[in-house]
This record gives C-alpha cells, sequence and structure tokens, in this order.
C-alpha cells in the first residue's frame, strides 16, 4: 500500500524541500553501502497479495473497510479501490519447506477472509483483471479513503489533465475514456520479494529483467477488460497507461513513461536505479521527515530512509529495488517482482515464486553475466511481446538466438530454475511440485489467460454477452476454492453463474454496442435497406462526432414510403424523417430505469448516450433474451429440486 503519512507535493519549495531529503538519503544508502552495513547472510522471500471482492453475483463489491474491521487482522491493508485487499505475507527463510510455507500462509490468510467477507454476502477472486468489473466500477466514489489514495489521484490528474484515453488492441479493441485516475485499480498482482545481497544486486536485478519475459508468458492471467478480449496480459498496457503522466506532444523527447521496463541494463551499484529515477520523475507525494539519516548513521543507527522510499513508491518499475530493515535491524535490499497477475489459484501463485526464485538464484550457473550475450532491447521487446500474445510467442535470446518461449522454458529454463532451487536447499518434494505446474502448464499451454480465453470463445456460443464475465468468474471461484492448478481447469459453463440475478444488470453490461448507424444527410432507401439487411427495427442518427441527433424506426420508413407517391418529385433525407431528440439512458442505468422508461413513453427503443455520444442501443429484444434465459435458469432450478420419483410420475402421465 505504501507510506499513508504523505501529502501531495504543490510547490517549487515543496519539491525543492523533498527533493534535497531525497538526495540526503541517497548519500545515507551510500555510506551504508561502502560500510557494508547490508544483511548478506540468510535471504528471505516474500509476497503481497492483491484479491478483489465481488458479491454473490459475482461483481465488484465496495465493501473493503466493513471487511478490515471485521478482520482486525495486521496482515491485510486497503487497496486503492474500495473492491480491493490487500494481504502481506510474512518473509520465510529462501530454504527448505519455504514454498510450501509460503502456500500455507496464503491459504490461511485467504481463507481467513472468505470466511469473515461470507457473512456480509461477499466473496473473493484472484485475477488479474476481474472478468465483470465495468467502466461504471471505477468511479472515483469507489477509491478508498485514504490520504495517500487521494493525493496520488489529485497527483496523476494534475500531470496528465481531466480525461484518460485508454487504447488497447488485442482480438477487440478498447477505445475509452474516462475522467477517473481509479482506472488502474483494475489491476491486481502477486507481487514476489526476493532478498539480495547488495553485492549481486546490479547482476541480479539484470537478470530479473532479462527472464521477465518467459516467467510472463507463463503465467499470464488477465486477458479481457470490460468483455474485451485485448492482451494475454492486458495488466501490462492497461498499468502504463493509466499512470502515464507524459503528454503526447512529449513523446518524440523520450520521456519514460512511470510504468517503465527500465531503458538499460543496470551498471555499477543499485544508487544508480534511484539516482535515475530522481533525473526522470518529478516528485509526486511528500512528507514531513524528522530523521536526520546522515546523523543516525553517525550513531550506528539504520536510517529509514522514508524519502526515498516515498518516491520510490510512485515510480513503478515491473522490477522494482527496494529498501528495508530487518528485525534485527540491519538494512537489506529487495527486488520486487511486479510480473505477476493474482491467480489463477494460490498453488499456481507460489509455482510461478519458485519458478521466478529458482532462476535468480540459479542463472549465473549458466551466463555468469547476461549483458554480455543479451541486448537490452531484446529483453524489453521479448516481455512486451509476452504481454500482448502470452505463451506460444518467439523471442530474441541469449547470443541473438531466435526461440519459441515454451520451448526455451522446457529446455532451458525450468532445468535452471531447478538447480536455483536445489542450490538454496529447497526441499525436494517442494521442486518436484511447483515446477511441475509450471512444465504442466508450459506443456499444455493452458495458462490463466488461455483458460479465460477458451471459456470466452465456448460460452459466446452459447449464452449472451453479458453472461459471459459472470459465468467465467463464477468458475473461477469454483476453481480457487478447491486450489486447483489451472492447468486442471474445465472450460467456464453457463452454469458457473454464481445467481443471475438480471434485477442487478446495468445498461452497459447488456445493451448492444456493435451499432449501424446513418447520417441525417443519407437518403431513406438506405436506411430501410440497412433495417432489411440487418432485420433491425431501429437506426440511430448520429453526427460526425458520434453525437446522437436522431432516431428513425421501421414505422417511419414505412410510413414515408407509403405516402411517396402523394410527395411528388420531391427528395427527402433522413432528416425529414427522423426522430429528433429522442428519449435516451445513460450506460449507467440500471435494468430497470430502462424498463421504467419505456413502458412509461411506449416505446421499443432506448439509444444509449454518455455525454451526448452514442455508445450503445437497447430494444425489446434484448429483454426479450434477457427473460427467456431466466426462465431457462428457473426451469432448470426447478428440476434439480423435484425428486427423481416425482419427476419419472410426471414424464409416465
Amino acid at each position: 500500500m505504501g507510506d499513508t503519512r504523505v501529502r501531495l507535493a504543490k510547490t517549487q519549495a515543496d519539491f525543492n524541500s523533498f527533493t534535497r531529503y531525497i538526495l540526503r538519503d541517497l548519500e545515507a544508502m551510500n555510506r551504508m553501502l561502502n560500510l557494508g552495513w547490508f544483511e548478506s547472510e540468510e535471504m528471505k522471500i516474500g509476497a503481497e497479495q492483491e484479491m478483489c471482492l465481488v458479491d454473490r453475483h459475482g461483481k465488484p463489491s465496495a465493501n473493503n473497510l466493513q471487511i478490515l474491521e471485521k478482520l482486525n487482522h495486521p496482515n491485510f491493508v486497503t487497496e486503492l479501490a474500495k473492491f480491493n485487499i490487500e494481504a502481506n505475507i510474512n518473509p520465510l527463510p529462501f530454504t527448505g519447506s519455504c514454498f510450501s510455507d509460503l502456500e500455507k500462509q496464503i491459504l490461511d490468510l485467504t481463507n481467513q477472509l472468505r470466511a469473515v467477507a461470507e457473512k456480509v454476502d461477499t466473496h473473493i477472486v484472484l485475477t488479474g483483471i476481474l472478468p465483470t468489473i465495468r467502466k461504471f466500477d471505477i468511479n472515483i466514489d469507489n477509491l478508498t479513503p485514504n490520504p495517500r489514495y487521494y493525493a496520488l489521484m489529485e497527483a496523476i490528474s494534475s500531470l496528465r489533465g481531466d480525461k484518460y484515453e485508454l487504447r488497447i488492441e488485442g482480438p477487440d479493441e478498447l477505445s475509452v475514456i474516462t475522467d477517473s485516475a481509479l482506472i488502474e485499480a483494475c489491476n491486481t498482482s502477486f507481487q514476489v520479494h526476493l532478498q539480495i545481497k547488495p553485492d549481486e544486486f546490479v547482476n541480479k536485478y539484470n537478470i530479473a529483467q532479462a527472464i521477465a519475459a518467459p516467467v510472463l508468458a507463463v503465467s499470464t492471467n488477465s486477458p479481457i477488460l470490460f468483455n474485451k478480449r485485448l492482451w494475454s496480459e492486458t495488466r501490462i498496457a492497461l498499468f502504463r497507461q493509466s499512470i502515464d503522466t507524459r503528454l503526447a506532444t512529449e513523446h518524440l523527447r523520450e520521456r519514460s513513461p512511470r510504468v517503465t521496463f527500465g531503458t538499460q541494463w543496470l551498471r555499477g551499484s543499485i544508487l544508480n536505479l534511484y539516482k535515475e529515477d530522481v533525473m526522470r520523475f518529478r516528485i509526486m507525494f511528500m512528507s514531513d521527515i524528522e530523521e536526520d539519516v546522515l546523523e543516525s548513521i553517525e550513531k550506528g543507527i539504520t536510517p529509514k530512509l522514508r524519502a526515498l522510499s516515498i518516491h520510490n513508491s510512485t515510480v513503478y518499475r515491473w522490477n522494482r529495488a527496494c529498501y528495508g530493515i530487518s528485525p534485527n535491524g540491519k538494512p537489506h535490499l529487495r527486488i520486487e517482482n511486479r510480473v505477476f497477475p493474482a491467480g489463477p489459484s494460490v498453488v499456481d501463485e507460489v509455482a510461478n515464486a519458485a519458478f521466478w526464485i529458482g532462476l535468480m538464484n540459479g542463472f549465473t550457473e549458466v551466463y555468469p553475466d547476461i549483458t554480455k550475450v543479451m541486448d537490452f532491447d531484446d529483453a524489453k521487446s521479448n516481455f512486451l511481446i509476452a504481454a500482448r500474445a502470452g505463451l506460444g510467442s518467439k523471442f530474441v535470446w541469449a547470443n541473438g538466438k531466435k526461440i519459441i518461449d515454451m520451448e526455451l522454458i522446457e529446455k532451458e529454463l525450468i532445468p535452471i530454475a531447478r538447480e536455483g532451487l536445489k542450490k538454496a536447499n529447497v526441499r525436494k518434494d517442494d521442486i518436484e511440485k511447483y515446477l511441475g505446474i509450471i512444465q504442466e502448464r508450459n506443456s499444455t499451454g493452458n495458462t490463466g489467460s488461455r483458460w479465460v480465453l477458451s471459456s470466452f470463445s465456448k460460452l459466446a456460443k452459447q449464452t449472451a454477452k453479458d453472461d459471459i464475465p459472470l459465468a467465467i468468474t463464477g468458475a473461477m471461484m469454483k476453481y480457487q476454492e478447491q486450489n486447483l492448478p489451472v492447468s486442471k481447469w474445465q472450460e467456464a459453463q453457463v452454469e458457473d453463474i454464481a445467481d443471475y440475478a438480471p434485477s442487478s444488470l446495468l445498461v452497459e453490461e447488456f445493451m448492444t454496442t456493435d451499432l449501424f448507424t446513418v447520417s441525417k444527410d443519407d437518403i431513406p432507401e438506405l436506411a430501410a435497406d440497412m433495417t432489411d439487411w440487418k432485420r433491425i427495427r431501429y437506426l440511430p442518427i448520429e453526427n460526425e462526432k458520434g453525437v446522437l441527433i436522431g432516431l428513425i424506426t421501421n414505422r417511419n420508413l414505412l410510413r414515408h414510403f407509403r405516402n411517396r407517391d402523394m410527395q411528388g418529385s420531391q427528395s427527402f433525407t433522413i432528416e425529414d424523417l427522423m426522430i429528433k431528440d429522442p428519449i435516451t439512458i445513460s450506460p449507467y442505468a440500471t435494468i430497470n430505469d430502462a424498463i421504467d422508461l419505456m413502458m412509461s413513453n411506449r416505446i421499443g427503443c432506448l439509444p444509449v448516450v454518455n455525454k451526448g455520444v452514442l455508445v450503445g442501443i437497447i430494444t425489446e429484444a434484448d429483454f426479450l433474451n434477457i427473460t427467456a434465459r431466466l426462465l431457462k435458469r428457473m426451469k432448470k432450478i426447478e428440476k434439480s429440486n423435484t425428486p427423481p420419483e416425482i419427476e419419472q410420475s410426471a414424464e409416465k402421465s
């Protein structure tokens, strides 16, 4: 969650004052490195587990504060959105049963949370992006009330402006504008921490960069956003765009985004990472710093380096360098892997952690210095390729070798990870269990993203689009409670919908967005043919900016052509026939609002507009489909509740 005792840096005096504290922290770290203060004996691993809260329908439930109050557990903290919670995992020595202990600890924490959440009709989901999240849910009203979060939203808005344009292309295309920086909260991750010895930090950090692509490819788990199929790991694109504070005209200047993979291999010292961040990224937050860090060092006291840590928390490297103080009072260095999405299951997450940490610990046996055999641009390009396409991608690997990621993982990386875990004396059974999960996932290709996309395609042939995310989310919860690896999951089914309740639908969830429209200057004959070709009864009319200006119906067209003989040779356009200022509805209105509006006005169609712009349409056919699905489910429930002997008797009669 980060330091909450912060406020927005607004004036030049604020920037100058806090910059001085950061520079002193850098000097303090330099002195500690030179004095050999940093812990370099027992290395530890750790993690942060982010989770989504959903209601009984599988949709975001904005009640994290209520649940945290009931839970009253020191390991649980808030996240940016009210529908997310984070669990901090206690550090474990990197040896022996550390990974099975990690799995047990996460399961214990998630089970405690699940038990409390269910008392308030809430459930938890582990996923990179919740399939059921809607644009409605990223409203600023769902921001967790916390000074740090308010400051972050204000800082991003002040640097970027009021509007956030999101463009991501995959099998589908997402192009959306929002005025809420909370769009970042769509992402949930499983962050893995690995303590690093100071003299090994530079080499290990470069290893983390080099292996980021294959590690991500085999662990992708967020392929859909707003019911659109996008990247295999859409989190990568979404996070970068949601926190990108650059102006469009600045991109040619090669300013770095605050969410960054980096620009080059690390050289020299960890200090150079921090120095680059100070040079490239303007201070967002500041705080009152009471400690004189250099004086603390003189007294033999490990300084907290709060100013440096606060600034570091506002630069989002996928592999982040972290400074901390161990329980024994010694400072330590960590690499925080921010690549992994949450889920698909706890055992999958621990397998991801074991694979990455094993690689980190065994890589130098094969590649003593990865920077001598691999270009940084290839590592960066591989990472983006993995995020877009997932397993099956072709990478440029060491020595310029072009190789498919699945082959690389199977033949080279799993053996390296196995040796790295053996070197740390990790329990043999754990090595086989967790790397076996990676091996099966890699050989079958069934990552979390593949499972979601396969389920999506199957469900699209069986049910309406608003059912698809509900079924996928319901199946996720079912398999996660079993702690089953995703490679063993069956595709989601319509029956996996937790609790089908059409009355909870928002207009944006069931409206038609693939629209056919006409211009006011088009001829009626075109509109008539379009309604015939597509078998539709209503056509919206929009201007060149996408603003709705009218509606034309079959009835309008029929009346026009019936009276055409009496109208002589007069030339008509759509503007002459259309209904001007038609009744409309917001995408964030409920299905009940739509029904009331249509019934009270005795109309069969509602164009859906957001700030005047046409975004969709709903008709009587949509309600007929929803009703048919509801009746079908009710019949199934009725049948399942009927005793077999009564059902057999009814069939005979």
